[in-house]
């Protein structure tokens, strides 16, 4: 069997019960590392707590070869752990695909999300987002161009937009630099973006939430990683609320 548990969002405690017992009885414990990371905590702290050593995988482990892994799911119990919830990600929907194409049994052990915690902590409502997209670090001469016309389209129909801003093996996009090269995306196009909310840190004991326009949060300290940024559409009167309670809109 291949299971996929997802392990919350901060810090090796965020795991659930199910989760940790699914891990014990486990033949082989995987830790996915690129899609996400839980920077509360190390490799070896979840050891600790696990009772398992836990295998490490990049990208070129899960999408490229992950028959590695798979191949032992047909003889014996492997454990592939995520940050977050399992299935957020396309990559592990499609290695879910995969294995069941290779008559490999899989189960799903659901962690918290960021989709859910970002409403929460933002008050923004759940069914008032758009599509998401991404804001990855431009390389070389090329820029992104994908996450502006997602928000604009979004703005158009009044919904919210939740940017996954990029994590590389050696840094992590923090939500100033995401702000600037979404202004500087948008005054190509000639869109306003009145209003951005930044989180960091979710699940931790001391997550920032900020609301404001570019210029507002630029001034704010977000601390460490991880950071998240959402570009809302048109406001509820209770998310103008909750944000001006929570996040000095």
């Amino acid at each position: 069997m291949l299971t996929f548990i997802g392990l919350g969002l901060y810090d090796e405690t965020d795991i659930s019960i199910k989760g940790l017992d699914r891990i014990r009885r486990s033949d082989h414990v995987f830790l996915e590392c690129y899609t996400s990371v839980l920077t509360g905590t190390t490799p070896e702290q979840m050891t600790e707590l696990f009772g398992k050593e836990v295998g490490m995988l990049y990208r070129e482990d899960v999408e490229g070869h992950p028959e590695t892994f798979l191949e032992l799911a047909k003889e014996s119990d492997v454990a592939f752990l995520t940050a977050g919830d399992p299935m957020v990600s396309t990559t592990h929907i499609d290695l879910r695909i995969r294995a069941a194409a290779m008559g490999i049994r899989t189960e799903i052990v659901h962690g918290a999300s960021i989709v859910s915690a970002v409403c929460g902590l933002t008050g923004l409502q759940n069914y008032r987002f758009g599509k998401s997209c991404s804001l990855p670090f431009p390389y070389g001469k090329w820029a992104p161009t994908t996450p502006i016309e997602v928000i604009e389209q979004n703005i158009a129909d009044k919904l919210h937009t939740l940017v996954y801003l990029d994590i590389q093996p050696d840094r992590y996009m923090r939500i100033p630099e995401a702000v600037r090269m979404l202004e500087e995306m948008a005054a190509a196009r000639g869109v306003s973006i009145p209003v951005y909310v930044g989180v960091a840190r979710a699940g931790s004991g001391s997550p920032v939430v900020a609301a404001g326009t570019a210029a507002a949060l630029a001034g704010v300290d977000f601390g460490g990683p991880l950071h998240i940024l959402v570009v809302p559409g048109d406001l509820h009167l209770m998310e103008r609320e909750y944000l001006e309670t929570f996040a000095g809109l």
